[in-house]
């Protein structure tokens, strides 16, 4: 039986995948810039962007007509990554490092360092993991989440 976090795998559980779309977050659109930042063998990134791009993650916009070329920038859909990144980057800060983390996320327009976290709607709470509870999808609960 398929879940959600299994069909996320699917689409970007590899670890190119992934360092493709930490570049993208960085700004990185192009694919020397990506290739450069990598040092990915070519047809890996050619592979893991057509993926990226059939799976509506990343769209593929030409930038040069005289040769065409193209760039690579996220969607809505390849937006909504993020806190799921900057979660696992975090928990790499926590748990993968030593001393002071290699990279600080901030708020632009403030500089606070951001943080995540999983909330509670309701009550506004932080959760700890063993306060949550999986629970079959059903309309009353779906409607919960509105």
């Amino acid at each position: 039986m398929s879940d959600s976090i299994t069909n996320t795998l699917d689409l970007i559980g590899d670890r190119w995948t992934l360092l493709i779309l930490r570049g993208t977050f960085r700004g990185l659109h192009r694919f020397s810039e990506l290739h450069d930042d990598l040092g990915i063998a070519k047809n890996l990134l050619s592979h893991r962007l057509a993926g990226l791009v059939e799976a509506e993650i990343l769209a593929k916009v030409q930038y040069q007509g005289r040769p065409v070329r193209f760039e690579y920038r996220l969607t809505d859909k390849g937006r909504e990554l993020s806190p799921a990144l900057v979660a696992l980057m975090q928990w790499g800060d926590r748990w993968c490092t030593e001393g002071e983390p290699p990279t600080v996320l901030t708020h632009h327009e403030c500089t606070t360092p951001v943080a995540i976290d999983v909330r509670c709607p309701s009550c506004d709470r932080a959760l700890d993991a063993t306060e949550i509870s999986a629970t079959p999808a059903t309309p009353a609960v779906l409607g919960g989440l509105s």
